[in-house]
């Protein structure tokens, strides 16, 4: 998503009680903060001050503005002085856009010697923001709440996850998903109610036969399929069997016109994310593998048999981690390793792992056959992911509600070579320990289709779920199934 014309805006709260001096004086302090903030150039997007709001009147066409500007993707307030709820009540009802409280003051420590009457009804945060925050609590309206200074690091990286949050939210409101054929046959985490997602989320998820695709596909020239492989030939190590003269050169040949095919179909659409479903693919010479990672790594969401749930997850995540070094994809736990003391998961799918993951080492271009689907030999990019912390989540249909399950892991260098395994993949360790973490997904119904992030947080997701009123279940060092099981009762019945 490009951040052009992309803001946040900047409300400060205050009332006529305390007299047009203490006014100006709260504008003046509000414009050193934004300006200070802005200075720091670690925000996503620009903050854009607005004026002081003081009455109901100033309050609710600021709230009404926000939601119908386009380009201003939430709101922060900043509660000054103490500024009467009930002024905010009705602008706050109406407001559409995701809400940050900054709790802070101006001033970050007490000037006991010079502190007077003056002082203190100027700098009224802390009790300012507690009527703002009995007032939100009280529409139940979804609020992220920083508590700090305004200059603190830790401020910082707070208001930037939740700037992010908010692309991802403007991006699921505005997303549209292409379906080419349907879900897996039989398979039941994969479906849902795409009328309810729509609802809920934004995001539309239109179906098309694999024959729209197959003529975009056809029509792609020659001379445009040479310059792609042209391209492939400098980003990636080629093994011999695709080289110029080798015997699966035609294959990448092919993989790169699909590649082509499946671009120009997504950009006439408008389409941001899409699913493919080896079962519904006739027409196509081979799985789209290699040009699926590729459009993922471009920022495109995608899941594998039909998962539109985890495609528009997929590519929210990949809005919200925006130019992050480090990797988002779609994922799947394959198998295990069982061992003393090293219990592990290798994720892994048949093709498609996206190469933003791939930030140590060139991924190699490789064809390889692939024992279902009924194709040719199918190209794919192979690598290991690198160690770190990262996050897998997955969105479920519960019947009900949604339910987003977020567990926390921890990637590892691959510990053995795997000579014989033709495809990217990513080891990792479980939180609390293996045993915990895989019977909480369990219990919880996560899906086995998940995305994996090494640039993004619980804390992401957690208010991302919030924004948009789904129940959110994380799984991580604090996780007990006593604990978990409970929750999940209770779930159960405040929904």
């Amino acid at each position: 998503m490009t951040s052009d014309n992309k803001e946040i805006w900047f409300v400060v709260g205050s009332q006529h009680l305390y007299g047009e001096d203490a006014l100006k004086q709260v504008a003046v302090n509000a414009e050193a903060v934004v300006a200070g903030l802005n200075g720091l150039k670690i925000f996503p997007f620009p903050i854009v001050l607005k004026p002081v709001a003081t009455t109901p009147e100033q309050i609710g066409a600021v709230c009404r503005e926000a939601n119908y500007r386009d380009g201003c993707l939430g709101v922060i307030t900043w509660l000054h002085t103490f500024s009467p709820a009930k002024m905010w009540s009705v602008g706050l009802k109406l407001l559409d856009k995701p809400l940050l409280q900054l709790h802070t003051q101006m001033n970050a420590e007490i000037p006991w010697s010079t502190m007077d009457m003056d002082f203190m009804n100027l700098n009224q945060t802390a009790h300012g923001g507690r009527e703002f925050g009995f007032m939100v609590a009280r529409l139940r309206k979804p609020c992220t709440v920083v508590v700090g200074h305004w200059q603190e690091e830790r401020v910082h990286k707070r208001v930037s996850e939740w700037m992010r949050v908010c692309a991802g939210i403007y991006e699921s409101r505005h997303l549209k998903v292409a379906r080419f054929g349907d879900n897996m046959r039989e398979v039941a985490v994969t479906e849902g109610d795409k009328v309810e997602a729509q609802v809920k989320f934004g995001f539309s998820v239109s179906a098309y036969a694999v024959h729209d695709l197959v003529d975009v596909v056809d029509a792609v020239s020659d001379a445009d399929v040479a310059a792609l492989v042209d391209e492939y030939e400098t980003l990636y190590t080629l093994t011999d069997h695709v080289k110029k003269g080798g015997d699966k050169r035609q294959n990448v040949l092919d993989a790169a016109r699909i590649e082509l095919g499946l671009r120009r179909f997504l950009e006439a659409g408008g389409f941001k994310a899409f699913i493919t479903n080896f079962e519904t693919l006739k027409g196509l010479k081979q799985l789209p593998g290699l040009g699926v990672q590729r459009l993922m790594k471009d920022g495109y969401g995608f899941a594998g048999e039909g998962d539109w749930k985890t495609a528009a997850l997929l590519r929210i995540m990949k809005v919200m981690a925006g130019d992050a070094k480090k990797g988002t994809s779609f994922m799947e736990d394959y198998t295990y390793n069982f061992a003393p003391d090293n219990d592990l998961v290798l994720g892994a799918h048949m093709l498609e792992v996206c190469p933003s993951l791939a930030v140590e080492a060139k991924p190699t271009l490789d064809v390889q056959p692939l024992g279902i689907g009924g194709k040719d030999d199918p190209a794919r990019l192979i690598f290991s992911t690198p160690a770190g912390p990262a996050i897998n989540a997955a969105l479920m249909d519960m019947g009900n509600r949604f339910r987003l399950l977020i567990a926390a892991v921890n990637v590892i260098s691959q510990p053995q070579p795997l000579p014989k395994l033709p495809v990217a993949r990513a080891v990792w360790q479980c939180e609390p320990d293996f045993a915990t973490g895989i019977e909480a997904w369990i219990l919880a119904g996560g899906s086995h289709h998940t995305v994996l992030s090494q640039a993004l947080s619980v804390e992401h997701l957690r208010i991302f779920a919030e924004e948009t009123g789904i129940e959110c279940v994380v799984i991580d060092r604090n996780t007990t199934i006593p604990a978990l099981r409970n929750e999940l009762r209770w779930n159960d019945v405040a929904y």
